[in-house]
């Protein structure tokens, strides 16, 4: 079991300091970041919290995942591995720059 979890199905309105707060009734609290949209800065409803221990991480999903969170029911699990991603736009083989004759 990891202590990184995945918090999703979040309101809009939900912050950082809130989620944390939820997540402190289930143990220590290391970090939590919400994932918000890099053009309008608006959440996207959901995050990653890490907790302290294994034990407190699976707490918190047991206390916390579908539980009601401003209307919405919150899914908390194990976070998976984040995959790597490509690092820019494939070119299809030109070299951006050069001028051909």
């Amino acid at each position: 079991m990891g202590r990184k979890l995945y918090v999703g199905n979040l309101p809009y309105s939900a912050t950082e300091s809130s989620v944390t707060e939820k997540f402190a009734e289930s143990g220590t609290v290391e970090s939590c970041k919400l994932i918000s949209d890099r053009d309008t800065g608006r959440s996207k409803g959901f995050g990653f919290v890490e907790m302290a221990t294994d034990a407190e991480a699976q707490a918190a999903i047991e206390n916390l995942d579908g539980s009601d969170y401003d209307g919405r029911p919150m899914r908390v699990n194990e976070a998976r591995p984040q995959q790597k991603r490509s690092g820019g736009r494939d070119r299809g083989g030109y070299g951006g720059g050069r001028y051909r004759h």
